[in-house]
């Protein structure tokens, strides 16, 4: 706050003050009223620290309050959907299953395919430039990622997981399903033999 000089004070003699005659005294000047005092500057100040919102708060019947439950929820089950298809076939029915998928509004990065026998022509073009271009195209997931049972457990969750039972081993199809229901948030699809992947799904997939 800018300070105002005071007004000076004027102290008499000790002798007391001399006397004027009346006539020759004149009207005092008045003195100017002073205005009201500038505002001092606002300073910039630093933004207290945020508080963290308080926890939501739950009434029982009995009208207690009682704090929401902070952990973490539990995992959902994804739902499991079976194309039937030979093996021969099962690509292409894991194809047309992404492409329903992408017309249905799910973003590309939701999707997830994994082989059991013959990379996807992409996996195998995109794996020709090296382990680290291929999987930093999973990292950033932009686009569907396809995959192979022998390589898939690197992958990360995705929403929507698609295996195609596209030859292999009998053990493939199992470690691509039992890793595809792992990674699957909300829906699995697997195109191939039925009864080959239901006894699969029997043995507790």
């Amino acid at each position: 706050m800018p300070l105002i000089p005071e007004e000076p004070q004027i102290h008499e003699s000790a002798q007391g003050p001399r006397a004027t005659p009346a006539s020759s005294r004149t009207a005092p000047t008045p003195r100017p009223v002073p205005g009201p005092r500038p505002a001092a500057p606002s300073r910039p100040g630093r933004p207290g620290p945020l508080r963290p919102a308080p926890p939501v708060q739950r009434t029982s019947r009995d009208g207690a309050t009682k704090p929401a439950p902070s952990g973490p929820a539990a995992p959902a089950t994804p739902q499991i959907q079976l194309i039937p298809a030979s093996a021969e076939g099962a690509l292409d029915a894991a194809e047309e299953a992404v492409d329903l998928l992408l017309d249905s509004g799910r973003a590309p990065g939701d999707i997830l395919v994994i082989t059991t026998g013959e990379q996807h022509p992409w996996a195998a073009h995109e794996l020709s430039f090296g382990e680290t271009s291929y999987w930093a195209q999973h990292d950033a997931g932009d686009d569907v990622f396809y995959t192979d049972v022998t390589i898939a457990a690197r992958a990360a969750s995705r929403p929507v997981a698609v295996v195609a039972v596209n030859g292999g081993p009998e053990d493939a199809a199992v470690s691509a399903l039992s890793l595809a229901h792992s990674r699957a948030g909300a829906l699995l699809i697997v195109c191939g033999d039925p009864q080959r992947i239901n006894s699969v799904l029997g043995a507790g997939v």
